[in-house]
């Protein structure tokens, strides 16, 4: 569904939100160690989300990665997978066809519609602080 960058995007980011809500920056190499990926694409995907606003970044020897206690009810789901991802999971067909629209539909196309407005609704209602907190006190993980 989501992009392999969008998927490490998000478990950046709420690793990073989780670490924020203990009062601690992190750097690099330790999200791309807890969340399992590389750290050279973690760093890229990290500058992404930087760019867009969804995390602070800040330099020098103290610095690294964090998120303001404030913005992490503002900040959504779908905050995230736009900017790794755009808009590319609400647009296209759902079997990959070049051209599938109302009035020339591959078979999925109706029921894809709904699929993707319940994804919507999801992304854009699920806010970072709810996904940290369930990590918080142990009811989600970000690896196995």
């Amino acid at each position: 569904m989501f992009s392999k960058a969008c998927e490490y995007g998000i478990r950046a980011t709420v690793y990073i939100a989780l670490q924020s809500l203990e009062g601690r920056r992190v750097i690099v190499n330790e999200i791309a160690k807890e969340i399992d990926s590389p750290i050279a694409f973690t760093a890229k995907i990290l500058q992404q989300l930087s760019k867009s606003k969804v995390i602070h970044s800040v330099k020098g020897p103290t610095g690294g990665f964090e998120i303001e206690r404030n913005n992490m009810n503002t900040v959504k789901l779908s905050m995230i997978v736009h900017a790794i991802d755009g808009d590319d999971i609400y647009v296209g067909c759902g079997l990959g066809l070049k051209e599938c629209n109302a009035s020339r539909p591959c078979p999925l196309h109706d029921k894809f519609i709904d699929i993707r407005n319940d994804l919507r609704s999801m992304l854009e209602n699920t806010s970072l602080y709810e996904l940290a907190t369930g990590l918080e006190v142990g009811l989600t993980y970000l690896k196995r």
